[in-house]
């Protein structure tokens, strides 16, 4: 018997379950794959206390890598033993688990010299910063840009895709000790916000002339503060809402505050169409293997553990990267 982490109604990490399912044979399009590693992402919290509802009960998580054991009719671009990884929204919900039947659409092939791990661990980062940092703005050596969060998964394979490209990274984070991961990942300047104001410091690190992008996945606590760190013209890409979503604002402000730009960019709008993708995923590859971003596990959990895993992620205990282990 497979087992797999589910919920039946919405709340804490203590609604997930780890059950016993069954794992059948792939239809047409689908294969059945053989998780070695799954990946731990913030948006998994979201499907868990009712931000993103769906119909209970559900699986849990959107990321993972492993083997294909089967594949069903018409499948073409994935063969049985093949490594694969794969990240989504709906369509690859049930991550948590041990072995199941999933669409062959999303599934990216592995390159050689990236194991299951490491996928697991950077497919949805690594794509997200993918298309941030290549698709977002067109970085010029030299810009400086301001990423929140700049110890978390995101935020550690931006810090270092960034000087890969000649630009200057200034990071928040929470702590000292994520401040020296942070540098040592390429973020020429830290600003720890539990006792600094990030936006004062941004002025005193550019000289008052602000960054020429924000990366902004904390919504609500930071957004008009990080507006306010834009120099004229600047850019603010809002990915995320841990903090919350962020409240209507008149969009006049961004006149006031010099004809500023705002997008508010998804991955899964970026990476829809399978050619992009796989384009995408292709310049994650590239960099990995190349050396210029440098991929972590820093936490490990068994399957099991999937709640304590949440409750640590939300607890912001975790830098970087964390897998499940099924």
């Amino acid at each position: 018997m497979e087992k797999a982490v589910r919920f039946h109604q919405t709340g804490g990490p203590e609604v997930l379950r780890l059950e016993d399912v069954t794992v059948g044979e792939p239809g047409p399009g689908e294969v059945r794959l053989r998780h070695v590693a799954v990946g731990l992402n913030f948006a998994d919290t979201y499907f868990r206390n009712g931000t993103y509802p769906i119909p209970l009960p559900a699986g849990m998580g959107v990321e993972a890598a492993g083997v294909v054991e089967a594949v069903g009719p018409g499948v073409t671009n994935v063969a049985v033993g093949d490594k694969v990884t794969y990240t989504g929204f709906l369509n690859t919900l049930g991550a948590y688990s041990t072995a199941r039947i999933i669409s062959a659409a999303p599934l990216i092939k592995l390159p050689e010299g990236i194991d299951c791990e490491t996928a697991a661990a950077m497919t949805m980062r690594g794509l997200t910063s993918a298309y941030l940092m290549r698709r977002i703005y067109p970085f010029k050596a030299g810009d400086t840009l301001l990423i929140h969060a700049a110890a978390g998964g995101v935020g550690l394979i931006v810090c270092q895709w960034a000087k890969a490209l000649g630009a200057k990274v200034i990071g928040t984070v929470g702590s000292d000790e994520k401040a020296a991961l942070a540098k040592a990942h390429g973020c020429d300047h830290t600003i720890v916000y539990t006792r600094e104001k990030f936006a004062d410091r941004v002025k005193e690190f550019t000289v008052g002339e602000g960054v020429a992008v924000v990366y902004d996945s904390i919504g609500k606590d930071t957004f008009m503060d990080s507006l306010s760190c834009l120099r004229p013209m600047g850019m603010m890409a809002l990915f995320g809402a841990a903090s919350g979503p962020v409240p209507p604002f008149d969009l006049g402000l961004l006149a006031k505050m010099g004809a500023l730009f705002i997008t508010r960019p998804t991955l899964f709008v970026y990476t829809a169409k399978r050619s992009d993708l796989v384009q995408t995923a292709d310049e994650l590859f590239g960099m990995v293997t190349s050396g210029k971003v440098k991929i972590e596990v820093n936490q490990r959990y068994a399957l099991k553990d999937a709640a304590k895993a949440q409750a640590d992620l939300e607890a912001r205990k975790t830098t970087g990267s964390t897998i499940l282990l099924p």
